[in-house]
């Protein structure tokens, strides 16, 4: 992920969802932010869906909607193309899908988004060593 990518995808968690440490994260954890906090925006949306709020179910699909395309647009498509196209397919899918569930009020399009980020967000967190490990041995901080 190149420095603008970061600096703009911690600019979209921060309008998203201001929990502090994005200033100190680095770009595993904000990957890690970004996830949580498109899974985040995807319950909430659920939740003023079934109350019928319509306008803040509408802000929390857009927000989740930019929070995926962050993560898309911040592949590297160089480090491993084939994982690469694997998680942009899943990300435009995730995409749709949640347009899907704004125009058509369909919980289950949001109940799916959620399954689909889900094992990426518990693959992220459980390669956390192996990324601490490999900038200590590269030497970057």
């Amino acid at each position: 992920m190149s420095y603008g990518h970061m600096r703009n995808a911690s600019a979209i968690y921060q309008q998203n969802s201001v929990r502090g440490g994005v200033e100190d994260a680095d770009a595993h954890q904000l990957i890690g932010m970004l996830l949580d906090g498109a899974i985040d925006r995807i319950s909430q949306a659920r939740g003023h869906m079934i109350h019928g709020n319509v306008a803040d179910k509408g802000g929390s699909i857009t927000r989740a909607v930019a929070i995926v395309g962050e993560l898309r647009e911040g592949l590297d498509h160089k480090v491993d193309p084939a994982l690469s196209r694997r998680l942009d397919s899943v990300y435009e899918y995730v995409t749709r899908r949640l347009l899907y569930a704004q125009l058509n009020d369909d919980p289950a399009a949001l109940d799916e988004s959620v399954r689909l980020l889900s094992p990426i967000r518990e693959g992220w967190q459980a390669i956390r060593g192996d990324y601490l490990s490999t900038r200590q041995a590269t030497g970057v901080r």
